[in-house]
């Protein structure tokens, strides 16, 4: 989930991400929304026509004003990243900023673009059998991992058979497709996985139990060194691992130099990465405030972050005359994610009137002051799924919420908050940004109603925490950048509260998500998706806030960042193309 948060939160690094999808997104930026019709609403917070623009680039009309500062570091690339936490393990983190720090350090199988489409990595190429069930990599020749060790078949298998162990309780789930075995191991039953089979040094064959779009994401991930992270596996002991958080061993372009926390997170290029050592030797993630971004990015003291939206930034940046930058719509969604196991949100009446009574145009409009939308649907315009036609809207109308209140029986106590069976009508709001503009204008909202408000503004690992641990009422939330259609929807289509973060319970939801994960055919899918969308808008699990565009900023001292932010491919491929640019 943030105005300028430098990269996306988290990268994924090809994994499904389960628990950890919602997790991460606590620490970013937070907004909400309102609806009448789509376009009409999109049109008061800042224009559909905004959204649905094509991206906009502009080239620095004077390359060599590049501040002093950049000029003296030529082989060093410095961007932007919030706090993370720390756990640099792929599938083992929470804080989503540690899914950003590992994507440099660690390679996948395959890579994900922002399309959705795969491309190589780790594995040159890959088969899949007629019945759409067995998945076979072909690793490339002469693979090694950052310390010299060779990478074969075997880490594969490891790796999988890790993310599989009884005791394993992070964010990658097999759940929606299962590898042929998987159970049998969790169970006790087996000694290993039947259904990961090596073939040889370079193949690795994996039989799955359902047909699933998203079993190549999941199965072509990071690859882990058995050596390294296997040397001490007991089945259903991880506890050792964390030893290993802060002292990471992957196969990506960079190695962990050092993390400064509260700082920074420092990188060394690799020098056995496959693709060749990376021409840029130094990679830096700084830990900077959003707000201070633009002074840090016209000092020299950055070379690249994304810095929210809106004329007057885009403006500011193009003036610096050295600056390269972009604004496109983002493909992720602004959320206040609504706890529907407490008693008092589970009526889904309750939760419509936390749409109609706040007026998320209003929200929008001052997190990014014309360049965003309200939200209806759980996709972003940028996904192949995106179908809000016959969804129901929700208008800004505090006279329909109210009634809705009374209908689920919260009438309006002496001091003018509701009350039901002698408790309040309360919200406790978690959200990491003291400046969040959901504060006011939802305090102000929800009182006139009856509701009353209470904000909390947390530090991210607080944040997470309580999050994780399901103490919260609402909080705060922005989903990473969306590529599936599956991506924004399956925390609420299982009843594992280790996914199912908001408690979230609809039948026919469930039906549906299982329905869109269990089919390749995207025609298919898309008809499954709009009537998820539709379902989903009569029974809301959380409050929508928005869609927004992003401006993001290089300097011109290094070629190729303008793909490294802009999602044009995989973060880590795309960093270790990045080339200092010739004097």
């Amino acid at each position: 989930m943030t105005p300028a948060r430098g990269l996306a939160a988290p990268t994924g690094r090809n994994f499904r991400r389960g628990r950890a999808l919602a997790a991460v997104l606590v620490a970013v930026s937070l907004a909400v929304t309102s609806c009448s019709s789509t376009e009409d609403t999109l049109n008061d917070a800042g224009g559909e026509d905004v959204l649905t623009a094509a991206d906009e680039h502009h080239e620095a009309e004077d390359p060599t004003a590049v501040p002093a500062a950049v000029t003296k570091r030529p082989d060093t690339f410095v961007t932007t990243i919030n706090k993370p936490g720390g756990v640099f393990l792929p599938g083992f983190y929470d804080n989503g900023w540690d899914g950003n720090a590992v994507a440099p350090i660690f390679a996948g199988l395959v890579a994900q673009q922002e399309d959705g489409s795969y491309v190589p990595d780790l594995a040159e190429s890959w088969d899949v059998s007629d019945d759409d069930l067995t998945y076979t990599f072909h690793l490339r020749d002469g693979l090694t991992f950052s310390d010299g060790t060779p990478l074969t078949a075997d880490d594969v298998k490891f790796t999988l058979t890790l993310f599989n162990d009884p005791a394993f309780d992070g964010g990658i789930d097999f759940s929606k497709f299962g590898i042929v075995g998987g159970d049998d191991y969790k169970n006790g039953d087996a000694d290993e996985i039947s259904g990961i089979r090596v073939l040889d040094d370079q193949t690795v064959e994996i039989e799955t139990e359902t047909v699933s779009p998203l079993a190549l994401s999941t199965l072509g991930g990071a690859v882990l060194p058995e050596h390294y992270y296997g040397k001490d596996y007991r089945k259903g002991q991880l506890d050792y691992l964390r030893d290993l958080y802060a002292e990471p061993v992957g196969a990506g372009p960079f190695t962990l130099d050092r993390h400064v926390v509260g700082q920074e997170v420092r990188y060394l290029a690799n020098e056995h990465y496959y693709g060749g050592e990376p021409a840029v030797e130094h990679v830096i993630f700084k830990i900077i405030d959003s707000d201070n971004r633009l002074a840090a990015f016209e000092n020299g003291d950055i070379d690249h972050s994304g810095f929210g939206t809106g004329p007057e930034t885009l403006q500011a940046l193009q003036d610096l005359q050295f600056a390269d930058t972009s604004s496109r719509t983002v493909g992720d969604i602004g959320q206040i994610w609504i706890n529907n196991r407490n008693p008092k949100f589970a009526d889904t009446r309750v939760r419509q009137a936390l749409h109609h009574g706040l007026d998320r145009d209003q929200i929008v409009q001052a997190k990014y002051k014309g360049e965003g939308g309200v939200a209806d649907i759980y996709a972003a315009p940028t996904q192949w799924s995106f179908d809000d036609e016959g969804v129901t809207t929700y208008d800004f109308d505090p006279g329909r919420a109210g009634e809705l209140l009374d209908e689920a029986g919260w009438t309006e106590g002496a001091d003018g908050v509701r009350e039901k069976d002698g408790e309040r009508l309360s919200l406790n709001y978690i959200t990491t940004d003291p400046d969040d503009p959901v504060i006011p204008i939802a305090t102000e909202n929800y009182r006139d109603i009856g509701i009353d408000f209470t904000p909390e503004v947390l530090d991210s690992n607080t944040a997470f925490a309580r999050f994780n641990d399901l103490d919260y009422e609402a909080v705060s939330f922005r989903t990473d950048s969306l590529s599936d259609p599956d991506d924004a929807v399956s925390e609420f289509g299982t009843d594992d509260p280790k996914v199912n973060v908001t408690g979230y319970d609809n039948a026919r939801v469930r039906e549906l998500v299982k329905e869109g994960q269990s089919t390749l055919d995207e025609d298919e899918r898309q008809k499954i998706y709009s009537e998820l969308y539709k379902e989903l808008s009569q029974d809301p699990p959380t409050i929508l806030v928005d869609y927004r565009r992003s401006i993001t900023a290089w300097n011109s001292h290094i070629n190729g960042t303008g793909d490294f932010r802009t999602g044009a491919g995989d973060s880590s491929i795309a960093l270790a193309k990045l080339t200092p640019k010739e004097d």
